[in-house]
């Protein structure tokens, strides 16, 4: 039985409190958040957590393993670099932190105690991404040519980061968690309306090794909550969309035939439409899983066994440096920032 603490019961962290509060493998022993209602939530719906205000005490309490953050960005570094100077596991939300030299930090730390630290990257933990890194790293698609990513909703509208490292970082993981790389450069624009220098909409361009191309949308400033995500190879194509419960993954047998290549000459729509393969789509049957719950169980089997983290600090950290050089970008007026290896 694995001891935790949560910090922070605002927007997600009740959700990890309950995941974690499964008296199976782990028991959450304490929440802790500076706002006084939100601990008598916790109070009402967990009434044997203790709760406190006072991070410092409750890093003191030997009978805690573990820290999960979920509290802002800009106070991810604080308090994950404090839980591990104090010997404790963490999983801090992500993105790991607001700027390159933390994450950096972060992640030396916990490898100078020997601790783990692992960030809440959640969707490469879905059942359904997870299915399609299996057609892509399978080569099942094909050569992949490009990737678009479109991520919207109304809100929640933040105020310590953008849309990018509120939004754009869940893309980001997954890419490279699918494409098995890290970006090279990006190109960005976005517009900040409701808050000065906050960006609530973001269009950017990654690229990534072996001429592949990730196009990113994403805004809380939208009427509509999408999660649409293509990924064009030159054999098929797939189609991710995790808000469609019963069918979030499609296989589409469409790509352009080799005989294009040797047609000397289109001289009507449909001599031109014969180059074009339109087959069959498939509709792959997904596990039914909380991607959530996989995530915490995921964290809780790396303290056991010591292994490293699928979403781990070099991931945390990878994602970050892309962020920053896509606000760099979009401070730049969209040129095209390389990413540091």
């Amino acid at each position: 039985m694995i001891k935790v603490a949560v910090v922070g019961a605002g927007h997600w962290g009740p959700n990890l409190i309950g995941n974690f509060h499964n008296h199976g493998n782990s028991e959450v022993a304490w929440v802790v958040d500076q706002n006084e209602s939100r601990l008598n939530v916790v109070r009402t719906r967990f009434p044997d957590i203790k709760v406190s205000s006072d991070l410092a005490s409750v890093l003191d309490d030997p009978n805690v393993e573990a820290v999960v953050v979920a509290t802002p960005t800009t106070t991810h570094y604080d308090i994950t670099t404090a839980a591990l100077r104090a010997g404790k596991h963490v999983l801090v939300e992500k993105p790991l932190a607001d700027t390159v030299e933390k994450t950096i930090a972060m992640h030396e730390l916990a490898q100078q105690v020997g601790k783990i630290l692992m960030v809440g990257h959640v969707f490469v933990y879905n059942a359904a991404a997870q299915l399609a890194k299996q057609y892509i790293t399978n080569q099942e698609l094909g050569r992949v040519y490009y990737i678009s990513m479109v991520r919207t909703n109304l809100g929640p509208i933040r105020v310590d980061v953008n849309a990018a490292f509120d939004l754009a970082a869940h893309d980001i993981s997954l890419a490279s968690y699918w494409l098995d790389a890290e970006p090279l450069s990006v190109a960005a624009t976005g517009g900040a309306w409701i808050n000065k220098g906050i960006e609530d909409a973001i269009f950017a361009t990654i690229r990534y090794p072996n001429d592949i191309l990730v196009n990113l949308h994403a805004s809380w400033l939208n009427p509509v909550k999408t999660r649409d995500i293509r990924v064009v190879g030159d054999k098929r194509m797939l189609t991710f969309d995790d808000v469609n419960a019963s069918e979030p993954l499609r296989i589409f047998d469409k790509h352009v035939d080799d005989e294009v290549a040797q047609v000397p000459f289109v001289d009507s729509i449909a001599s031109f439409r014969m180059t074009v393969r339109d087959g069959d789509i498939k509709v792959p049957r997904v596990p039914t899983s909380q991607p959530l719950k996989v995530e915490c169980d995921h964290f809780l089997d790396c303290i056991v066994s010591g292994a490293a983290p699928m979403s781990g600090g070099p991931e945390g950290i990878s994602v970050v440096k892309t962020l920053v050089a896509m606000s760099r970008s979009m401070a730049e007026k969209g040129r095209e920032v390389e990413i540091d290896a």
